[in-house]
């Protein structure tokens, strides 16, 4: 398909032209009641230079990669807007760590509108670190290029691994140092700053209907709402109270779908408030997130959650859950008896369960012979990793190459399971596998049920297992070769994570457990909400 520059692209609209915003182009930290969004320009930065694109991403959205020092360039960092172009900040609220926080909004995202994709959908263009908004409150509006790394890594490797997300087009330096406090502690530091395009068909999240409400502005959550069946549910037809109850129920489906995938790669979020959730069901808001390496339910990445541990990986499907009930008691006035939302509550927890039952029997190679043994089998497998230090990541994709072993064994199961549990735990004390190789016994008698192929197993389960996820390790590397001019081990990553189901095996490296020196290095273990 034929590409063309950014600044050559039309640019549309919609959430401008049909809702009720702010116009004055006030950057001022202030309340904004009454309105979903207010109109304010990106603020320009000094040097802006391209450091990563992503090919696949422009490709789909008619879009050529940038030359350096060009138009296109100036528009990602925000120094160059078209006169189609009506660049705008969100207005929203939210419930963060399970406390109503009031007005939030984009404090450092901007919108510059809508773009035509090849296949004719409409994808939202918006500049993560862009300059102050009125939602900014006391913060600058920029970000560091260390977490923007980690957004602009992460947005596409989840999409290349089927988890629902935003994306990412492109990576930019500013030129310009960013003081940021990476853990709150007194020790604040100049930082280069850098601007993330990320790309979605909307970035309208929970907190955007919880505002309205909150306010009691019921035209503008009426509007919000219907703007959002027009453009992102057009399926389900007119607005209407009935249709209302038919959106939440998909809202509520499309979050446990996506919640699912979370739990299938060990995924761990960091900060599911309520202002964190996408009305279309994708992974938004690359903060302190991370992946499972030692298996631990308990385990969350964001040091601002260590005490309460509110976000760790296995609550993450209860938190969803009550960030869904919020966004039900948001919508209720649109309604003509509250109690029609509850439904849709339950279509989050059947499709959770439902989803989860599937994804995992396709990572065990297993057909849905058996539902209740299944059942049981999925259900026990979490405690089974967690009594011994297991790399969630490195034992799925270990057990699909050990599969067809496993088929033909003739009562040396026990050395296979050694063989399996050497390359992915990182340490065993005396009798802490006996769990684990009694489930691995368990398995193996129920994966001699299938009726495929030994190679046929395997290979289904190393296209369900990826090989390669984006452990926090490998982009701090990253972010620190980067900071110091090299660009190679981000592009290197970058590549590997486009395929996240091939073997690479010129890049071993990235699919190794976490080294010791990264067990607590800030960046690797812990991090913050800090950009």
């Amino acid at each position: 398909m034929p590409t063309a520059p950014l600044d050559q692209v039309p640019f549309e609209n919609p959430f401008v032209e049909e809702l009720r915003g702010e116009l004055s182009g006030n950057k001022g930290s202030r309340q904004v009641p009454g309105y979903c969004y207010s109109r304010v320009a990106p603020s320009p930065v000094p040097d802006p230079k391209i450091l990563a694109w992503s090919e696949e991403l422009g490709g789909f959205l008619g879009l050529a990669r940038p030359e350096e020092r060009s138009a296109a360039v100036a528009m990602l960092a925000g120094n160059l807007l078209t006169s189609g172009m009506k660049p705008f900040a969100a207005r929203y609220g939210g419930h963060q760590f399970g406390n109503w926080a009031g007005q939030l909004g984009d404090g450092r995202a901007i919108s510059l509108g809508q773009v035509p994709a090849v296949d004719g959908s409409r994808w939202e263009i918006q500049l993560k670190g862009a300059g102050p908004t009125p939602y900014s409150r006391r913060a600058d509006g920029r970000a560091v290029l260390r977490s923007s790394v980690r957004e602009f890594l992460c947005s596409e490797a989840m999409h290349y691994l089927g988890v629902p997300t935003t994306r990412a087009l492109s990576l930019v330096t500013t030129g310009a140092d960013v003081v940021r406090d990476m853990f709150y502690n007194g020790n604040a530091a100049p930082e280069p700053g850098a601007i993330v395009a990320r790309v979605a068909p909307t970035f309208i999240r929970f907190g955007n209907f919880q505002i309205m409400a909150a306010h009691n502005e019921l035209d503008n959550l009426r509007a919000l709402a219907n703007y959002v069946l027009r453009h992102h549910y057009p399926e389900l037809g007119e607005p209407s109270p009935a249709v209302y109850v038919h959106w939440f129920e998909e809202v509520a489906r499309r979050t446990a779908v996506m919640v699912a995938h979370w739990m299938s790669v060990g995924f761990v979020h960091g900060v599911m408030n309520t202002d964190n959730m996408s009305i279309l069901g994708l992974t938004i808001d690359y903060g302190p997130y991370g992946w499972l390496e030692p298996y631990d339910p308990d385990w969350t990445p964001n040091t601002t959650d260590f005490g309460s541990r509110r976000y760790a990986f296995g609550q993450q499907p209860h938190v969803a859950m009550w960030n869904l009930m919020a966004l039900a008691q948001a919508l209720s006035p649109l309604v003509e008896d509250a109690r029609a939302l509850r439904p849709g509550l339950d279509v989050y927890a059947e499709t959770l369960a439902a989803t989860q039952h599937e994804l995992f029997l396709r990572k065990l190679g297993l057909t849905s012979l058996d539902r209740a043994g299944d059942q049981s089998l999925i259900e026990d497998l979490p405690a089974a990793l967690a009594e011994p230090e297991i790399d969630m990541t490195i034992f799925f994709r270990q057990l699909a190459h050990l599969a067809p072993e496993l088929l033909a064994a003739t009562g040396n199961e026990e050395a296979l399971f050694s063989k399996l549990l050497e390359k992915a735990a990182y340490s065993i004390a005396p009798n802490e596998d006996q769990t684990l190789r009694a489930w691995l016994h368990r398995y193996t008698e129920r994966l001699r049920q299938e009726p495929a192929s030994a190679e046929a197993i395997r290979e289904a389960m190393l296209q369900a297992n990826p090989k390669f996820v984006l452990r926090n390790y490998l982009a701090q590397n990253a972010i620190e070769a980067a900071e110091a001019g090299d660009l190679a081990p981000l592009e290197t990553l970058f590549n590997v994570l486009k395929t996240p189901f091939d073997e690479h095996p010129e890049h071993e490296e990235l699919a190794g457990k976490r080294p010791d020196w990264a067990r607590d290095k800030p960046g690797c273990a812990t991090l913050s909400c800090s950009s």
